[in-house]
């Protein structure tokens, strides 16, 4: 399976408090959709082997099974609707930027009990762990984008604040 860094090898890492078993989820999630996008791993595949890794029992399985095949069952949909706020190609951004892109984007349009400030600040952290080092300042202003159109009314009476 290819992966990335784990949190505890992250260069980047400081001590941080416990993580939500949500926030766990999404990290295997992230995980899993790069294994798909960059290592060609399939669904059974990632599912198979995410329970494999250190923290997953941890994490909030349902959510990231739910997330996981939704994000890669709309991955064309996703792709489209963040290529709309993007400024190259989709398959020019950063494998772990894009994933997030996917994630974040699923996660609002599916889970609008979570505030989409939740879900993108969510996505930031993710960012500043797994991705580049002013990574997090992009996924951050396509978000904001992409929840001005998926979800305009939360937005709205955000900025009214």
């Amino acid at each position: 399976m290819t992966t990335f860094l784990s949190d505890s090898e992250h260069p980047h890492d400081v001590k941080a408090p416990p993580k939500s078993a949500r926030r766990r989820a999404r990290e295997f999630v992230l995980q899993g959709l790069y294994q798909w996008r960059v290592g060609g791993a399939d669904e059974a595949a990632i599912e198979a082997y995410a329970p494999e890794m250190e923290g997953f029992a941890k994490a909030d399985r349902e959510f990231f099974v739910g997330t996981l095949r939704g994000a890669m069952g709309q991955s064309e949909a996703l792709i489209e609707r963040i290529s709309q706020h993007i400024d190259r190609p989709f398959a020019e951004l950063s494998p772990v930027e894009a994933c997030i892109l996917m994630l974040g984007s699923f996660e609002m349009i599916n889970y609008p009990e979570t505030p989409y400030r939740v879900i993108i600040n969510e996505a930031i952290e993710l960012t500043k762990s797994f991705g580049g080092t002013d990574g997090h300042k992009y996924v951050n202003g396509v978000l904001d984008k992409v929840a001005a159109v998926i979800r305009p009314g939360e937005v709205a009476a955000r900025k009214q604040k």
